[in-house]
């Protein structure tokens, strides 16, 4: 049994994490929270939970105190400078906390996402900690995109919500650069990415520090041609230019409307409009390129295939 330490537990992806680890039966979870109570029900005797400051490098350390595995969903965009961030690794290292994980399951590059600086900074903060001599082992889970995404309006999963893309396949259109139709996407399902966060944990290797998880790479021009299959007729595209991207302007006949839960009301027109420029133009510049590092680690595992997990959403749906 590992003693698994999660870092804000209450979020959707960390919740379908836990949720694996509990059915592996060979842990102990305790989920870190800034609140007094519970930020799920204890529906396990594996799940303990501890009320914490994440301003306070002290109280951490004690509360990391036993840790083997820590994993951080702490929201990037809540955590001003990443600073609750880098309190954590500062007192996991203390602790003697072997293995840790960044908050990340997203992209490889973050270049044109601007909302995602605070995966940078975290990044640079753990190689300069293991500059002279690595004193924390730690791995960047990057899924890419979940292909749950192009299943919006409908939820494929038990905690993520259905989440609007580029890539609507319920109304049958896209978006894509201009010229760049040979952009590579990589797409990893919510089960796939909580199953080998699962595996990883019980892996008795070194982690490798780049996390690939690569479910399903296929370029813009692929991702239509299954769409077409899938939905019975060709996608509607809306081309777009690498200048006016840059300028900031997206000329397109729609745009993408269900907001993420982390961000509010008053700016979710700007940042959905942001999302959009930020995936386009980071994918012409590889950010969505996965490494398979964990594929290679875990052979025998079977992703989800794109096209088949999209055939069995779509069939028989208008």
């Amino acid at each position: 049994m590992v003693n698994v330490t999660i870092a804000g537990g209450s979020g959707q992806v960390s919740q379908e994490i836990i949720d694996a680890l509990i059915e592996s039966y060979k842990h102990h979870i305790t989920i870190l929270s800034r609140k007094n109570t519970p930020p799920r029900p204890t529906i396990s005797p594996q799940i303990s939970w501890k009320a914490v400051d994440y301003s306070s490098k002290d109280s951490l350390t004690k509360v990391l105190g036993g840790t083997h595995t820590l994993l951080s969903f702490i929201q990037i965009l809540s955590d001003t400078d990443q600073v609750s961030q880098k309190n954590l690794i500062d007192a996991a290292i203390a602790a003697g906390v072997k293995r840790f994980a960044p908050s990340e399951y997203g992209s490889k590059g973050t270049v044109n996402m601007p909302w995602w600086d605070g995966k940078e900074k975290v990044r640079e903060y753990l190689e300069e900690v293991n500059s002279k001599e690595q004193v924390l082992e730690y791995t960047l889970f990057q899924p890419g995109l979940f292909l749950d995404y192009l299943a919006f309006p409908h939820k494929t999963s038990k905690y993520v919500d259905p989440l609007q893309t580029i890539f609507d396949f319920q109304n049958r259109r896209a978006i894509v650069v201009n010229g760049h139709e040979d952009s590579i996407m990589t797409f990893t399902t919510v089960k796939d990415l909580a199953t080998i966060v699962t595996k990883a944990v019980e892996y008795e290797g070194k982690w490798p520090s780049a996390g690939g998880i690569m479910g399903n790479k296929v370029t813009f021009s692929e991702l239509l041609e299954i769409g077409h299959r899938v939905r019975g007729r060709p996608f509607s595209v809306d081309y777009v230019s690498v200048e006016d991207l840059e300028a900031g302007d997206l000329n397109t006949s729609w745009s993408l409307e269900a907001v993420h839960h982390a961000v509010a009301n008053d700016q979710a027109a700007a940042m959905l409009k942001a999302v959009s420029i930020g995936i386009l133009l980071s994918s012409t510049k590889g950010a969505w390129d996965i490494s398979d590092d964990w594929n290679e680690i875990f052979p025998d595992y079977t992703f989800h295939a794109i096209e088949d997990f999209l055939t069995t959403v779509w069939t028989d749906k208008a």
